[in-house]
């Protein structure tokens, strides 16, 4: 989930890196560092976001750096990247998991080790086979026959004018500029200074210098790649007059939702119909997802089935071991940022037994959507903070207009002026709500049918950015258990479309054990939402839930684009 980049070319290579880290550091914000090559490898590492690097100036024209989140050993400066091996000589920037670091470490005991992460051991397994002889290419071919585990690493040496790169599991791309080359975790590290790429495939190693570079398969055979042309969010997102970038973002999903729309009735209303008619010719339709998508992927299942199609959904980290996939099996991956790691396992698991991919992303040229037959992108740009809103807004939009393929009624025509409507008219009442509900450290969400992966998805908000204790739950299942825990004030929300007896009866249930009930409905005096259809008031409901974690948080004082402990890119196990 770390962000690495690595720069070489004719420009100096420090604000170049430290621009890319700025825009990769939604993958993790613990500490940072950055590594440049002259006479000698020059270091600075800092705990805490890239704005503290920027007045630790260093000159030269190749460098790597770092964007970290924390898995081996405590966020401290010694654990930030780059490592460097015992005489300095060899720097290395890391993401993914070395899984068998341990093996190798006392393999290299006799080297001084002074993290305590997995990385380190790269620097010094190098320095090992340098020092026995070895040149950097035959040490680098070793190096990736033992190392285990998922990795993007990005290298340097002393006295040596090439960056080495290496990718297994773990994103990895080449921007081509006209100053140079830049590594980094993904394309919008250098998207303001270039649209062209060449995007690393797994046991593949690249030696770049200034002006050439030459890419190795997994069995270390020169092979040819090619230069892609790409199109992406240029710049840095600006928050304009906004405090928080989530609150921008939730702003953003009208223009968002119609930018999707138009999107899906041209240039991807082909791909689209392919979708359906995959759809009608397998004998299976299985979803995969992980986080925010997946409550997005059981709305999808939940539409389809109005329409009378058969799919079902597995989230992603136990697909293995409840998938029944095969070659009569269509597999949609869904996934924000492509690079879930535990959902392109399941999608190489799901290849491998003859199903067919199709994706449902984000970010373009990503892993998830490179191993897919094709793949329909949300459109919903960049999104800064760490949790999940316009992307999931149009996650489930995009469902929706599919279902309707099949005879859904989704009505979308009108939604985004709709979503302005229920921003504008209940933000004042949010507000307030969450000024009530600041001190509260636990909060039940309840839904029944196609508001159940909405409780899911706004108590998944408020444990990310208002870290509260939050369950959202299947209103049947209630009195199974959970009613045991409502008692005199604890709040409770109801998620309840026009005319729900159903739900009703589950407001009834905690109310008279003294809950503070809260009920977002239609028929709701307290907030404004349209008469409508049940696809469209869960969509209102979720920015309802978005605003009200966000303004909780807020209350709280808390870093809501920067939740603790998490990274927007979920890129290992």
């Amino acid at each position: 989930m770390c962000g690495i980049v690595g720069y070489i070319g004719t420009d100096e290579a420090f604000p170049l890196i430290i621009q890319s880290l700025e825009k990769l550091e939604y993958r993790g914000y613990d500490s940072a560092g950055v590594a440049l090559l002259g006479s000698d490898i020059k270091v600075v590492k800092v705990v805490g976001g890239i704005d503290k690097l920027k007045n630790k100036i260093l000159e030269g024209r190749v460098g790597i750096g770092h964007t970290r989140w924390a898995t081996h050993g405590g966020v401290s400066e010694r654990n930030a990247h780059p490592h460097l091996s015992c005489d300095g000589e060899i720097a290395v920037v890391h993401n993914g998991i070395i899984e068998n670091w341990e093996e190798l470490k006392e393999e290299l005991r006799n080297h001084k080790f002074v993290s305590e992460t997995d990385t380190e051991v790269v620097a010094h397994f190098l320095e090992e086979r340098l020092g026995k002889g070895l040149s950097m290419e035959e040490a680098l071919k070793e190096l990736k026959s033992r190392l285990k585990g998922t990795y993007a690493l990005v290298i340097l040496k002393k006295g040596d004018d090439r960056i080495y790169a290496l990718k297994k599991d773990s994103p990895l791309v080449l921007g081509i500029l006209e100053s140079g080359f830049m590594l980094a975790s993904d394309i919008y590290a250098f998207s303001d200074k270039t649209n062209k790429a060449i995007f690393f495939e797994d046991g593949e190693h690249a030696i770049i210098r200034r002006n050439e570079y030459r890419f190795f398969d997994s069995e270390n055979r020169v092979v040819e790649k090619r230069i892609e042309n790409f199109s992406w969010s240029s710049g840095k997102e600006e928050i304009g007059n906004f405090e928080h970038y989530m609150l921008k973002e939730i702003h953003e999903e009208p223009n968002a939702v119609r930018r999707l729309l138009l999107s899906l009735r041209t240039d991807q209303r082909e791909k689209l119909e392919a979708l359906k008619k995959l759809m009608e010719t397998k004998r299976k339709v299985m979803f995969v997802a992980s986080g925010s998508s997946y409550f997005a992927s059981l709305l999808g299942v939940y539409f389809l089935h109005r329409a009378g199609i058969e799919s079902q959904t597995l989230i992603a980290s136990e697909f293995h071991n409840y998938e029944r996939v095969n070659g009569d099996t269509l597999v949609i991956p869904i996934s924000q940022s492509g690079e879930t790691m535990d959902v392109l396992d399941a999608v190489k698991l799901s290849k491998r037994k003859g199903a067919e991919i199709v994706s449902i992303v984000n970010v373009p040229h990503s892993s998830i959507q490179r191993e897919s037959r094709f793949s329909l992108e949300i459109k919903a740009g960049q999104e800064v903070c760490v949790a999940a809103t316009k992307t999931f807004i149009n996650q489930v939009v995009l469902l929706m207009e599919l279902a309707s393929l099949f005879g859904y009624r989704a009505e979308l025509d009108t939604l985004p002026q709709e979503i302005e409507h229920v921003i504008k008219s209940n933000e004042k009442t949010i507000r307030k709500l969450a000024r009530r509900l600041k001190d509260k450290n636990d909060i039940y969400i309840i839904g029944r049918g196609v508001t159940y992966p909405v409780a899911r998805e706004i108590a998944l908000k408020l444990k990310e950015i208002a870290y509260i204790h939050a369950e959202g739950m299947m209103g049947g299942e209630l009195k199974h258990g959970t009613l045991a825990l409502i008692e005199e004030g604890v709040p409770v929300i109801s998620l309840i479309p026009s005319k729900d007896d159903e739900v009703m009866s589950n407001v009834i249930e905690v109310e008279s054990r003294g809950a503070m009930s809260i009920r977002i409905s239609p028929e709701s005096k307290e907030f404004k939402i349209p008469q409508t259809n049940s696809g469209k008031f869960a969509v209102f409901s979720v920015v309802l839930g978005q605003l009200l974690a966000y303004y909780i948080a807020k209350e709280r004082g808390l870093p809501i684009d920067k939740p603790r402990n998490l990274a927007k890119s979920v890129t290992v196990k």
